[in-house]
């Protein structure tokens, strides 16, 4: 992590399953109980319900009383998990790490759990079928990106969005597998699981879901609420952690460790559930889907990132302003309104898609994004001058990058014959002077013009050659 940040974040391992809630009978919602009227909501919960990021809260008086006078005490522990099953976190952890910021933003300390343990075990939650066994070489690799994504993120925060004038809490990488490398199944069976009952493990969504399904469950997927719940209590224990934070689809697990922990110590522990992003048909945003918009840059762009927000339903707009930017609510209303008053230039969405793409990848992504943006939708031959051959690859991911040798007379058949971007013969020769062959954004339908430094070739060596709409070559021109 960034040097500014080495003072007080402690990145320990990496590893962690990803903490998500569901609503249950024992859960309060929080919007039905935190209101103005009582001095002691008026803090951090209640700030968080406003914007729509908190939903539920367990047990039951916790969001009325309890929780409230803890976090009014003094710096609590907040802890989320993060399930390293593939090697990037997406749009849907998001708003998990922008929860975590918010209560280090107020003065408490976070802990990032990665689940080098339990992502080898599966968690059931949410899912149709048993996940793919991983192996421990891919949960360590997955870790180590996810690992540099979480810790981007919390430096970006801290640099571009943070007061500096309030204390931040302390932000902690952990990862299971520190605490679980020494167990043995016999001794955690022992000291732990003589703590769980069968019938309320079999009584859990997640469960029951599964057992009625044609696959099943296996016993090692039964046991994944064991573990987590295990997490829970080892971090009550080591950090003082009182608080688990996660999405609505796993609150039987939440449940699980508050559970646990109140047979083994007696102590008093709470969960706060945040909604789940879903798409516009309903599905939620992740990798079971299929549908992930990831938040590494090989594997989604800064620019396709940009898009992704920019091109959101309108519907979506003021939601996502008040859940994924730390705006004030009273700037998000008024960046609302000019996009009323002027619709056709989507401020809003513009607002939604640099804020996101900031906090995710710095300045320079940001700037990055909007340089391909100008590049492909505004044909801004300064803008592919200023992109490098990284951005040029991440903006037209699908078209074949190729390094050429630039020799004297070269003309512009000559280049699209060197990439293959044209039929041999007549053929191609007719598709250049018919217009359907572009350099640059400027049509190319001289076939024997040479190539002219400047108009064909950017200063930066690049020529982005298109032929007919959407078929698109890069080359990096090479000096004798």
């Amino acid at each position: 992590m960034a040097a500014s940040m080495a003072g007080i974040c402690h990145y320990v391992s990496r590893h962690g399953p990803f903490i998500l809630l569901r609503r249950a009978r024992l859960c309060l919602t929080l919007n039905s109980k935190i209101h103005c009227s009582s001095p002691a909501l008026n803090g951090l919960l209640f700030s968080l319900n406003k914007r729509g990021i908190l939903k539920n809260s367990f047990p039951a008086d916790a969001a009325q009383d309890r929780l409230p006078r803890l976090l009014q005490s003094g710096a609590q522990t907040v802890y989320c998990g993060f399930d390293p099953t593939a090697d990037s976190l997406h749009v849907g952890n998001l708003l998990a790490i922008i929860g975590l910021l918010h209560f280090r933003s107020a003065g408490h300390h976070v802990l990032a759990v990665l689940g080098g343990a339990t992502a080898q075990i599966g968690d059931p939650s949410g899912k149709t079928s048993e996940r793919e066994r991983m192996s421990a070489e891919v949960v360590e690799e997955n870790s180590r990106s996810i690992r540099e994504c979480i810790e981007r993120i919390f430096t970006n925060h801290e640099v571009l969005f943070q007061d500096s004038s309030k204390k931040l809490g302390t932000v902690t990488v952990l990862n299971n597998q520190t605490w679980y490398k020494d167990w043995s199944v016999v001794g955690f069976l022992s000291e732990a699981g003589r703590h769980f009952r069968m019938g309320t493990m079999l009584s859990r969504h997640s469960v029951q879901s599964r057992l009625k399904s044609p696959d099943g469950m296996s016993l090692t997927e039964f046991t994944y609420q064991m573990f987590q719940a295990y997490d829970f209590h080892h971090l009550n224990q080591i950090y003082g952690c009182k608080i688990q934070l996660g999405g609505t689809d796993q609150l039987g697990n939440l449940m699980s460790g508050h559970e646990y922990i109140h047979k083994v110590s007696g102590e008093e522990v709470f969960g706060l559930t945040i909604p789940l992003v879903t798409s516009t048909v309903g599905d939620k945003l992740g990798k079971t889907a299929g549908n992930a918009v990831w938040l590494n840059r090989n594997k989604t762009s800064p620019f396709e990132l940009y898009q992704f927000l920019v091109r959101q339903p309108d519907a979506n707009v003021k939601q996502y302003l008040k859940l994924f930017t730390f705006l004030p609510l009273a700037e998000v209303e008024r960046v609302l309104e000019q996009q009323r008053e002027d619709p056709g230039k989507r401020l809003a969405h513009k607002r939604l898609a640099a804020e996101v793409t900031k906090l995710v990848h710095g300045k320079e992504g940001l700037e990055s994004a909007k340089r391909c943006t100008n590049a492909l939708y505004h044909s801004s031959v300064q803008a592919l001058e200023e992109m490098s051959d990284e951005e040029l690859q991440e903006l037209f991911r699908e078209a074949p990058f190729n390094e050429l040798l630039l020799e004297p007379g070269t003309t512009v058949i000559d280049a699209c014959r060197s990439v293959n971007a044209i039929p041999e013969g007549p053929r191609g020769y007719q598709m250049v002077l018919a217009g359907a062959v572009s350099i640059n954004h400027m049509c190319a339908d001289k076939p024997e013009q040479v190539l002219i430094p400047k108009l064909h070739i950017l200063s930066n060596g690049l020529s982005l050659l298109k032929v007919g709409k959407k078929n698109f070559y890069i080359i990096k021109w090479l000096s004798l």
